[in-house]
């Protein structure tokens, strides 16, 4: 039986903790599963704003596909078409992907809506920065409040968050490092080139290291 990862993504976190949005993404995505016969390996769940480039729980879905060699199953990827960072990630994992609302979409669609995405980020910018130029030209007064502080709370849970992130990181590699092993694989430099040869990718979507390498397998002991 074939199998598949899902990936949902709400954009805030007050939609992420009401489950707006999130509900209707489940459900799509399960009677697709369903319909299609698949077996379901794993389900991720991205809460961001949209401002915010970084995708810590697509990577470990990307991830997560490589390892089962599963396809990766989304419910919407038209709300997602204006996101470079997502398709451009998407483009580029080399894993095979399934949008319930747009079931023809293929990797060269992701690629073709990702450059329009780009350029329509760069335009954006630049009329930004054209707008914000001619304000100064006419004596507006640019800028805010700059000394704003982070409160400790704020700090703990983000710090929380990156941890959590990077133990279900370091489960998820385990057993292919430790297949690599049992197959006699054993220095960490080798480790690394093993795991990158796989399309395996660290938390941040980078390549590994040896260092890295030693750093996951410290966290698991």
């Amino acid at each position: 039986m074939s199998t598949a990862v899902a990936y949902y993504r709400v954009s805030t976190d007050r939609q992420g903790r009401s489950g707006l949005g999130l509900e209707a993404q489940r459900t799509a995505v399960l009677d697709c599963v369903q319909a299609r016969g698949l077996a379901l390996a794993g389900e991720f769940t991205e809460v961001e704003s949209g401002k915010r480039n970084d995708r810590p729980a697509l990577l470990q879905a990307l991830n997560h596909c490589r390892l089962h060699r599963a396809t990766l199953v989304i419910a919407k990827l038209d709300r997602l078409s204006r996101d470079a960072h997502f398709l451009l990630g998407l483009d580029k994992a080399g894993v095979e992907f399934l949008a319930v609302d747009m079931p023809n979409a293929n990797r060269l669609t992701v690629g073709i809506m990702a450059l329009v995405a780009e350029e329509e980020r760069r335009m954006i910018s630049a009329r930004t920065k054209a707008a914000l130029a001619a304000a100064k030209a006419r004596g507006v007064a640019l800028g805010g409040y700059r000394h704003a502080s982070v409160s400790d709370t704020a700090r703990s849970v983000s710090a929380q968050v990156r941890t959590k992130a990077a133990d279900d990181q370091a489960k998820l590699v385990q057993p292919v490092i430790e297949q690599l092993q049992l197959s006699g694989i054993q220095s960490l430099r080798a480790i690394a080139e093993a795991l990158n040869e796989r399309g395996i990718r660290t938390r941040r979507g980078s390549e590994w290291s040896a260092s890295g390498v030693k750093r996951l397998i410290d966290r698991l002991d």
